[in-house]
C-alpha cells in the first residue's frame, strides 16, 4: 500500500513562495509518474504539475499554462520526494494540492486511483 504525506502548505502574501513536499513510502516511487493536482472551492479539481520517470522517459515534465513560468516539478528519488516549488504566488492559486501517484502527463478524463493520493495540503494566497 504506498502512502503519500505531503506538506509545506500554508498562507503566504500574493508574490511570495511555497515548496511543497511529497514523500511517499510502500511503493515503487522511482517507476512512478508524479504529479500535484490542486482543487479549490467550488471548482473542479486539476492537474497542475507531473513529472515522469526518470528511467522511462526522461524526467519529462507537464506544467499547466497559468502556472507555467511560475511552478517547478521536480523529484529526488532517493527520499522518495517529489516536490513542487510555487513562486510569485496569487490568490487563484489558492487551493487544496494533493499528491498524487500514476498522474498522467497531461491533463485527461484518466483521475488515478484514489488509493494513490495523499491527504492534501492548504495553500492560500492573500491579496
Amino acid at each position: 500500500q504506498v502512502q503519500l504525506v505531503e506538506s509545506g502548505g500554508g498562507l503566504v502574501q500574493a508574490g511570495g513562495s511555497l515548496r511543497l513536499s511529497c514523500t511517499a513510502s510502500g511503493g515503487t516511487f522511482s517507476s512512478d509518474d508524479m504529479g500535484w493536482y490542486r482543487q479549490a472551492p467550488g471548482k473542479e479539481r486539476e492537474l497542475v504539475a507531473a513529472i515522469a520517470t526518470i528511467t522511462w522517459n526522461g524526467g519529462n515534465t507537464y506544467y499547466r499554462s497559468s502556472v507555467k513560468g511560475r511552478f517547478t516539478i521536480s523529484r529526488d528519488n532517493a527520499k522518495n520526494t517529489v516536490y513542487l516549488q510555487m513562486n510569485n504566488l496569487k490568490p487563484e492559486d489558492t487551493a487544496i494540492y494533493y499528491c498524487v501517484r500514476g498522474a498522467p502527463m497531461s491533463p485527461s478524463a484518466y483521475i488515478p486511483p484514489a488509493s494513490g493520493w495523499g491527504q492534501g495540503t492548504q495553500v492560500t494566497v492573500s491579496s
